[in-house]
């Protein structure tokens, strides 16, 4: 390890999935350094759209607010590995996931964590007044480096009566943000907005993206992006699609681009992708996916005359596959070549969930550090006990196993003085 130029180990360690790099911590105290600092930090989250994300599962039952976590990228060709994430904060709201860092709101409180560096900060504390309700984002910001939270406050009409819609007191909301590392909730002013709850967030170029219904009884809607680092809201152009003006479509993330996928009549989904931002002809519809009903679960609709399917698409993976969520139940990947399903499972998954994207990374260490030495001396919070902790059960992962392989090969190269110029000139 000491004859490897730090650059090659940095080089090597980047681009191994992120659960195998905390295992590697474990190899010895000089590798342990390595991974907890920032310079590989930074180099790994510049490789993270070379890995297949991750998913973080929500249950619902047959336990509540029970975490769990797919690494798609540590075994690419192997069975997938369900781990458990331990939280010592109960009943918390899982907001979403950017950069690896994981956003939770119980009530007014909101923490931030890494499940795999097991860090986490508690942030100042909602401010909601009586029947107030509101929509929360989380995101970062590649202009300003900052990460953000926002929260679109409405005000119930009703009390007590819920609504997949916000109630607005019409069509007007506060919104408020944070910017971690600052002490108080910002106020921006109010918006003529009613966003519509979506099953996560949307984040995309800097931008958190929401729908927003232009009526209480008018099924027409808006594409409503939030830019984090100018904070401001624009609308965005839709595609050209009878679904998307009626309003039944979902926004997701397809390997970077803003994308929107719409049931269609075989109960199935049509995805449209935006190739360029902003640009309304750039809109294509690229993948269209007929009906299907997974195996697991045509046992249960057995009683039910012609079930429905009913998708989610979640991410597509490097080999172009899609993952598709059926009815918070089962998971489902289509081959959009050869147009074929094949149903996904877990030993030990939950039977009824919450599912957001995950890529996971280390920057959380320095993050910490960041934040509280920005803030003042009486504002400072001491960093709670790990909120999450990952359980790993493999020592040894395929990808750990390579980066030790291609370790001893440099090694062996140094010793018999055949390395390339370049690394000899280095090494001098």
């Amino acid at each position: 390890m000491e004859c490897l130029p730090q650059d090659v180990v940095l080089d090597i360690l980047s681009r191994l999935p992120i659960t195998s790099l905390v295992q590697s911590k474990s190899v010895c105290r000089s590798w342990r350094s390595i991974i907890q600092g920032s310079l590989l930090a930074n180099k790994h989250l510049s490789h993270m759209s070379d890995y297949d994300p991750g998913i973080i599962f929500q249950s619902h039952w047959p336990s509540q607010n029970q975490y769990y976590f797919v690494d798609f990228a540590a075994y690419p060709e192997g069975n997938k590995i369900l781990k458990k994430i331990s939280f010592s904060t109960k009943h918390a709201n899982l907001v979403g996931s950017c950069n690896g860092l994981l956003c939770f709101c119980n009530a007014s409180q909101i923490h931030i964590c890494n499940p795999l560096t097991k860090d986490s900060i508690e942030l100042p504390k909602l401010l909601k007044g009586p029947g107030e309700v509101g929509i929360l984002g989380f995101g970062f910001s590649p202009t300003t480096k900052e990460y953000k939270l926002i929260e679109i406050v409405y005000q119930r009409k009703r009390p007590g009566v819920w609504s997949h819609v916000a109630v607005s007191n019409p069509f007007q909301a506060e919104v408020r943000i944070l910017t971690l590392g600052g002490s108080r909730w910002r106020s921006l002013g109010m918006v003529p907005y009613r966003f519509i709850r979506q099953p996560s967030q949307v984040m995309v170029s800097g931008r958190l993206h929401w729908r927003s219904q232009l009526g209480k009884y008018n099924i027409d809607n808006q594409l409503i992006s939030f830019d984090l680092a100018a904070e401001t809201f624009q609308e965005v152009s839709k595609p050209d699609c009878r679904s998307f003006n009626r309003g039944f479509y979902e926004l997701i993330n397809l390997q970077g681009h803003l994308s929107a996928a719409a049931s269609n009549a075989s109960g199935g989904l049509e995805i449209w992708v935006m190739k360029e931002y902003n640009i309304k002809e750039s809109w294509i519809k690229e993948f269209s996916i007929g009906g299907y009903l997974p195996k697991e679960l045509q046992r249960i609709n057995a009683r039910i005359h012609s079930p429905r399917s009913v998708f989610r698409a979640i991410c597509r993976f490097r080999s172009g596959e899609i993952l598709l969520e059926h009815r918070s139940k089962a998971l489902v990947l289509y081959d959009p070549v050869h147009e074929t399903f094949k149903d996904l499972t877990f030993e030990g998954a939950p039977n009824w969930f919450k599912m957001v994207v995950h890529v996971g990374s280390l920057i959380i260490n320095e993050f910490i550090v960041m934040l509280l030495d920005s803030k003042p001396k009486w504002d400072q919070r001491p960093i709670s006990p790990p909120l999450c902790a990952w359980e790993i059960d493999d020592p040894f992962p395929i990808s750990l196993r390579f980066a030790f392989k291609w370790l001893g090969v440099l090694m062996e190269k140094l010793r018999s003085s055949t390395l390339p110029s370049s690394f000899s000139s280095n090494r001098r």
